[in-house]
C-alpha cells in the first residue's frame, strides 16, 4: 500500500529549468527555479506560484514561510 508522501509526491508538480536559489529559513526550505514562464518559488517541495522576478519570489516565499511558523 503507497503512502500518503508517495502519493503526494507523484501527482505534484516536480521543478523544471534552473535553480536560482536554494535556502532554509529554520527548518523549512525555500526553492526558486527560472521556467520558461518566469521564476516559481517551492517551500519544502510544494510549488507556491509562479513569479515575474527573482525577488518577488524570494519575497513571497519568507512572506509565506513567516505566516506559516505563526
Amino acid at each position: 500500500m503507497k503512502t500518503f508522501a508517495q502519493i503526494r509526491e507523484l501527482t505534484g508538480r516536480k521543478p523544471s529549468g534552473k535553480m536560482v536559489l536554494n535556502k532554509k529559513l529554520g527548518k523549512i526550505q525555500i526553492q526558486v527555479y527560472k521556467e520558461p514562464s518566469g521564476f516559481v518559488a517551492y517551500v519544502d517541495g510544494d510549488r507556491l506560484d509562479r513569479y515575474r522576478s527573482e525577488k518577488e519570489a524570494v519575497k513571497a516565499a519568507q512572506e509565506f514561510v513567516k505566516v506559516y511558523n505563526k
